[in-house]
């Protein structure tokens, strides 16, 4: 299972700041049920809540409507790429220097986290957290001295290697700033004459916000006073943004990277079905995952769609564990198949990816068991080969199913009749850039080496 990364929203200049960045990270729940945080400004005093589960436990009336005061704030949600799942790691992370408040939410992976974090040790820093996000601010104040916070944040990230999009509040300025690859999405948009930051454009949607533009990759931007000023704090670097955003992490009502996400699955199911065409009775996703690209796929093939496997959406973290003698009950009790529609029937199941396989094992496994003629599958993305260093939990390279075996191999340990991957290059012709994007998960091609000097930052030391 792939788990989703961090989720940032910020909003300067609005009396609601708190309450609109408790909505804009309920609609991105879906990238963190690990922690929340908000942090707000009133032009004296910085203040804070933070803690561990899903946005809606963490915050309620008291802490939004009298606590967060304050029109700026930001906002974080969080799934432990590096760093313990703890409350300490829980963001956005604050420090005090001086006169200086300073907040940070941080959505990537840096990848000379070791190197830097020992580096700033030997030079006296002393960090609280396992988070690489606090590397940022151990840079940012040693850089501080003489220079301007907007000079003090572009030389850190100078010096940072990997991918990161970070909202920065400090005192009554909110200063945005993405990796020179542009990995990680984040929008910029207004609420009347006050302006808003939200990884995905579906935060936007439900506070009624417009969007005006994504954040360059490279690009800092500067919010004080109502006014927004646009910085370039490194050279021309070819965009690699996650094209896993597009495939799996977004919402599909969301526009990242200024694509549309459900158009894009759309299409990718599309492309997939003239690749790899099958004479079947009907085609089917496992919900919610593979639900877009499987209406691609019908409609490009004219086979018709079922929604033969349900999902519960009232499982959450908290659901009493069964005992062990009830086996993979933890899959069984989030999708359920429709039992008539599954007995003597030839199925293609349109899934979005594979990572380790034994989720789709054991559903394929019931799928047989009610009686299924045939059982093919097709996957809207590239066999996943390689881990990512940049923010994705995928495993390491052994545990990654098709790093060590053929297609073949995996459709017969899945139990499969057939087993098809959407190609790279029907991957790339389904989105509208094609040279913009990083393929490394499924190429080994990484744009930023994995591992950097005597610090190795590699998949081991993720948390």
């Amino acid at each position: 299972m792939k788990k989703e990364y961090c989720g940032l929203f910020g909003v300067y200049g609005h009396p609601e700041a708190a309450r609109m960045t408790y909505f804009g990270l309920y609609a991105m729940q879906h990238r963190g049920q690990e922690s929340a945080g908000i942090v707000t400004w009133d032009g004296g005093t910085i203040r804070e809540q933070k803690g561990m589960g899903l946005v809606a436990d963490v915050f309620n009336e008291r802490h939004l409507g009298k606590e967060l005061k304050g029109d700026i704030a930001i906002g974080h949600v969080r799934y432990s790429t590096t760093g313990a799942s703890l409350i300490r790691n829980a963001q956005p992370f604050i420090v005090r220097f001086g006169d200086l408040r300073l907040a940070i939410a941080h959505n990537g992976n840096l990848v000379n986290t070791l190197e830097l974090r020992a580096e700033l040790e030997a030079q006296g820093s002393i960090f609280q957290t396992t988070m690489d996000s606090e590397v940022f601010v151990h840079l940012i104040a040693k850089n501080l001295n003489g220079n301007t916070i907007e000079d003090a944040i572009m030389k850190a990230c100078r010096k940072v290697k990997g991918a990161f999009s970070l909202l920065i509040m400090a005192n009554d300025k909110m200063i945005a700033v993405k990796d020179p690859h542009g990995f990680r999405p984040l929008a910029i948009g207004r609420v009347g004459d006050n302006y808003v930051f939200a990884s995905e454009t579906c935060a936007f949607d439900l506070i009624d916000a417009e969007e005006m533009r994504t954040l360059n990759a490279g690009e800092m931007v500067v919010v004080e006073g109502g006014k927004l000023t646009s910085y370039t704090y490194c050279e021309s670097t070819p965009r690699r943004q996650c094209i896993f955003e597009l495939i799996y992490f977004a919402r599909p009502d969301s526009t990242v990277f200024g694509e549309v996400v459900y158009e894009r699955r759309k299409k990718m199911g599309e492309v997939l079905a003239s690749e790899h065409p099958q004479k079947v009775d009907f085609v089917m996703p496992f919900p919610d995952s593979g639900n877009y690209a499987a209406v691609g796929y019908s409609q490009a093939s004219g086979l018709p769609l079922e929604l033969a496997m349900i999902r519960n959406h009232y499982v959450g973290r908290t659901f009493i564990q069964p005992s062990q003698d009830m086996r993979d009950f933890s899959v069984r009790v989030k999708l359920n198949p429709v039992k008539s529609m599954i007995k003597g029937k030839s199925i293609m199941i349109v899934e979005d990816s594979i990572v380790r396989g034994t989720t789709t094992r054991t559903r394929v496994k019931k799928l047989r068991e009610l009686g299924a003629r045939e059982i093919h599958m097709r996957v809207s993305c590239p066999a996943i080969r390689h881990p990512c260093y940049y923010g994705i939990d995928f495993s390491a390279k052994g545990e990654l199913i098709a790093a060590n075996s053929t297609e073949e191999e995996i459709g017969k340990f899945l139990g499969l009749d057939s087993l098809h991957y959407l190609s790279i290059d029907g991957l790339l012709s389904s989105v509208e850039d094609k040279h913009s994007y990083c393929l490394a998960c499924f190429n080994g091609d990484y744009p930023i080496p994995p591992c950097q000097g005597a610090g190795k930052m590699c998949l081991e030391d993720q948390g």
